[in-house]
């Protein structure tokens, strides 16, 4: 697999997250495992739909471990100056919306980084749309996003903050 050796690119607030996922998930498996042996031992063969839904819930717990695991394990950390003066990973934009004139304030992070979910500041993956589009820019630059439905959308960056 060559992504296993591709390094990842994360906030330290990111990275903070996804440890404290890693210890939920580690806890979920826990009490998970603890639900499958009590179905294993009280199942009888006509009524195999709880082992069964209690094993499918340990596999995607275990798997959502490993993937959080394997991230954290090629995270290299952001540092909090960058690019003098331009849109990298970490910046914390505001954007003002062309079209409705309507602001709105994102973080830029990894992809993995913004399925993190946590409250707070919206955060955009480098790779989305809007991400790919905004990366490298300057404050007073506006850009064209093209969506999936034919659509497009004119943004222009108002601030720029690390």
């Amino acid at each position: 697999m060559t992504q296993a050796t591709k390094q990842i690119r994360l906030t330290r607030e990111g990275y903070e997250r996804m440890q404290k996922a890693l210890t939920q998930e580690q806890g979920r498996l826990a009490e998970a495992t603890r639900i499958l042996q009590e179905q294993m031992e009280t199942s009888a063969d006509n009524e195999d739909t709880g082992l069964e839904d209690a094993k499918r819930e340990k596999m995607n717990i275990e798997a959502r471990i490993e993937e959080l695991e394997d991230t954290l394990a090629r995270a290299t950390l952001i540092e909090e100056t960058q690019d003098g003066g331009r849109v990298g990973l970490g910046a914390v934009v505001v954007l003002s919306n062309e079209t409705t004139k309507k602001d709105m304030k994102v973080q830029v992070v990894s992809a993995p980084e913004a399925t993190v979910i946590s409250g707070g500041l919206p955060r955009i993956s480098d790779d989305s749309p809007v991400g790919k589009e905004l990366i490298g820019r300057k404050v007073g630059e506006s850009f064209v996003v093209n969506l999936d439905n034919g659509k497009q959308m004119k943004y222009k960056v108002k601030t720029i903050e690390y």
